[in-house]
């Protein structure tokens, strides 16, 4: 198994960080990760890992280098205070741009042996994961509770790949009436599978976070592991 730091060129002249874990194949399809609020933490480098077992090459940006490269937060009281002071820092526009760099510096990878490439995010990574389906060239995209997108729905028709999007039910940064918006605007699209998990809270996919269920964790990321099998292979 490969773990290492790759460099990425922004479009504005720039370069940032990502990390990438290669298969124990040595290749395969790309996958890239979007970060939460709280860097390339633990989560997103165990995610990393456990997508490599599967067969692809993991690749997650560094989307907060442009005013700190390498943050890495946890989930205690004094980190959500400095993830959420991060999130309001956060240029929405510069992160897809960013993510648009990273896809393209993927797809020329020589482990990425399909030149195709998924986007899968989490919490405001979510969110990213939405619009980079509307604003890139992303073969798929899976969006856990993306925080916002109801306020995008504008940008709906022109997402042109499959998308999963996962819910939680009782979620408070994502209300029921946020996820009734955006299930209704993509009503009827064969290609967006909407799935929401009653009871749940915020993160429920997020191992270490008190809203944590494993079973509604297992049944999501199966789902969007199918998404991967179907349109990426692995």
């Amino acid at each position: 198994m490969s773990r290492s730091m790759i460099t990425i060129n922004s479009s504005d002249g720039g370069q940032f960080d990502a990390y990438m874990v290669a298969p124990e194949s040595g290749s395969g399809p790309g996958l890239v990760l979007i970060q939460e609020i709280f860097g390339i933490n633990s989560f997103l480098r165990e995610t990393a890992q456990d997508f490599a077992n599967k067969g692809y090459v993991a690749v997650v940006p560094d989307l907060f280098w442009r005013f700190e490269p390498g943050i890495v937060l946890g989930y205690h009281d004094e980190d959500f205070a400095k993830a959420f002071d991060y999130y309001g820092r956060f240029d929405v526009d510069n992160g897809i741009k960013d993510i648009a760099a990273t896809i393209a510096a993927v797809r020329e990878l020589p482990q990425c042996s399909t030149g195709q490439v998924g986007a899968l995010g989490y919490c405001l990574g979510g969110y990213l994961a939405y619009l980079t389906a509307a604003r890139t060239d992303v073969d798929c995209s899976i969006s856990y509770y993306g925080v916002s997108i109801e306020n995008s729905l504008d940008e709906a028709n022109n997402i042109h790949c499959p998308m999963v999007m996962h819910f939680a039910g009782a979620d408070g940064f994502v209300p029921p009436e946020a996820v009734e918006q955006i299930s209704e605007k993509f009503k009827g699209c064969e290609d967006i599978e909407i799935y929401s998990y009653p009871g749940l809270d915020h993160a429920f996919a997020t191992p270490g976070r008190e809203s944590y269920d494993e079973a509604a964790a297992d049944t999501a990321n199966s789902r969007s592991f199918a998404l991967l099998q179907k349109v990426l292979g692995s």
